[in-house]
């Protein structure tokens, strides 16, 4: 009887111990145009579920209020923009479109969110581009590269916005994934939560580790099933990739590549992917796709001016090009292709 009295305090102790020791919470979204993964390590089950509930509520407005061609903030600003007016627009827009200013100086223009015309010209402002459309016609493309739309277009007055360049639309989607992902980390950190992983569809951000053990993130083969290469995460750090093999329309045998040189306003060709790592998110995003238009040989300079010291970029014949840093970074799977090592410092 003595022992019976202290059996079911020390279960239901057990019991408790076990609800609310920290473990891994995972869940998957769909936003973005992608599934977005979230994973949260050390903390009760249910108080990371709370926490990865914010995130996905806050992640689907964003997706609204940022979508290129689906009603929403952004596609009412590009309106107004378009008829030569102005509109008021939300704080979180307003900063969008000063760090989209800031990063499209740093890349000497190659990253250019205000080139949305040319990009929905190409077939790309729709949920399914894959229709097999033919190119568009040179003198449109010329006529709207001539037209120079940039960030620099943009007029921001008592919390109103417009363009002195009507043609001027504004096409996020070359960052806004790392925005978003900066703003879910730094609301995680705020919280308490010290290990964490927000993935949006390969491109995430990572804070912490997972039981003592890095995080490991696998880089898609760009020219095929499976993983290219394996990357650890150290600290805080993003790792994101922009590349032609998901999003792109084919036509008579020719693939067209979402991603536009904004000096051309024709499809990047020749490289399949670049994947960056940086301390965070929206830069690494950005800097990215500014290195797929810079292309084999000028991504060491517009590295160099975005502060990017990080980069593998792979070209369509297989031949990787890495950053002296990135070498260390980098556990290739399967076949190591070939490999050619190019500093980004200057001079």
């Amino acid at each position: 009887m003595r022992l019976g009295r202290w059996i079911l305090p020390i279960v239901a102790s057990l019991i408790l111990v076990a609800c609310s020791r920290p473990v891994s919470y995972n869940q998957t979204i769909y936003v973005f145009g992608t599934l977005v993964d979230i994973t949260l390590w050390g903390m009760p089950r249910e108080k990371a579920r709370e926490h990865v509930a914010s995130l996905a509520s806050r992640f689907r407005q964003m997706h609204q209020d940022w979508h290129a061609w689906q009603p929403g903030a952004l596609r009412e600003l590009n309106a107004a923009i378009e008829q030569g007016s102005s509109v008021a627009v939300q704080d979180d827009l307003r900063l969008l479109i000063e760090r989209a200013t800031q990063l499209q100086q740093r890349s000497g223009g190659l990253f250019n969110p205000a080139i949305g015309k040319l990009i929905a010209l190409w077939g790309f402002h729709k949920d399914d581009p894959l229709d097999g459309r033919p190119p568009p016609h040179a003198h449109e493309i010329d006529a709207l590269v001539s037209s120079n739309p940039t960030m620099n277009d943009l007029i921001m007055e008592n919390g109103e916005v417009s363009s002195r360049n009507r043609n001027v639309r504004l096409d996020f989607g070359g960052f806004a994934k790392g925005f978003a992902v900066d703003w879910a980390i730094e609301e995680l950190r705020r919280q308490g939560v010290a290990n964490a992983i927000v993935n949006t569809g390969g491109d995430l951000r990572a804070i912490g580790d997972k039981d003592g053990k890095p995080w490991r993130i696998g880089v898609r083969h760009p020219q095929g099933e499976g993983v290219l290469a394996a990357i650890e995460t150290v600290g805080d750090e993003s790792v994101f990739t922009s590349g032609n093999y998901e999003r792109y329309n084919e036509h008579q045998g020719v693939r067209y590549a979402h991603i536009i040189d904004p000096r051309s306003g024709r499809p990047v060709a020749g490289i399949t992917s670049v994947t960056v790592i940086h301390d965070n998110g929206t830069e690494a995003d950005a800097a990215a796709t500014a290195l797929v238009v810079a292309g084999v040989e000028e991504w060491p300079r517009v590295a160099r001016s975005m502060g990017i010291l990080h980069v593998m970029l792979v070209e369509e014949n297989g031949t990787v090009h890495l950053s002296p840093s990135m070498v260390k970074r980098v556990e290739f799977q399967g076949e190591k292709p070939p490999i050619t090592v190019t500093s980004i410092r200057g001079k």
